[in-house]
């Protein structure tokens, strides 16, 4: 009788986890194919690790904006990291200098220079239900453009420029 009590005690006196939901909306999707796969961290020491998100959600591309409600969420410390997977390999495609073919996109609109962020660069708190919108990084997009107006700047020695597009 007493276990029964005890119980009930401690049932009633645990503090409730409290769960929230966090809308997720992904744009500046240029291609309407594959999917986004979506990794939300809550560990900076297994952040953009394979297989070690918190949660894993894909949401197929049916437009150039996607939102995604994930529910149940503790609160916490989250980031979180994302790719569109146009040719639905289910991997990150790299080019063979190890720089992305498929646009990508972080927690905070973080946009990486050199290296991947880190968790700090991404995290934010979810006490409260929670939207994010994240926009696709098109890498390639981006740097073709600022490669050609590096190059335009650069003129060969007798001042035409030498410019080779692939």
């Amino acid at each position: 009788m007493t276990s029964i009590f005890l119980f009930i005690y401690l049932l009633l006196s645990s503090p409730p986890t409290e769960s929230h939901s966090l809308k997720i909306t992904v744009d500046n999707i240029k291609s309407i194919e594959g999917t986004i796969e979506i990794g939300i961290f809550n560990k900076g020491d297994n952040f953009l690790e394979k297989e070690q998100a918190y949660k894993g959600i894909s949401v197929e591309v049916t437009s150039s904006s996607e939102t995604v409600v994930v529910k149940n969420l503790p609160e916490g410390t989250y980031a979180i990291s994302l790719y569109h997977d146009k040719n639905g390999n289910g991997a990150f495609d790299r080019n063979f200098l190890g720089l992305p073919k498929e646009p990508y996109g972080f927690s905070n609109n973080v946009k990486p220079k050199f290296s991947p962020p880190n968790f700090t660069d991404c995290c934010f708190n979810l006490t409260t239900n929670h939207s994010i919108t994240i926009s696709l990084i098109n890498w390639i997009i981006r740097n073709k453009k600022s490669l050609s107006q590096i190059i335009k700047k650069i003129p060969s020695q007798n001042n035409t420029l030498i410019w080779k597009s692939a």
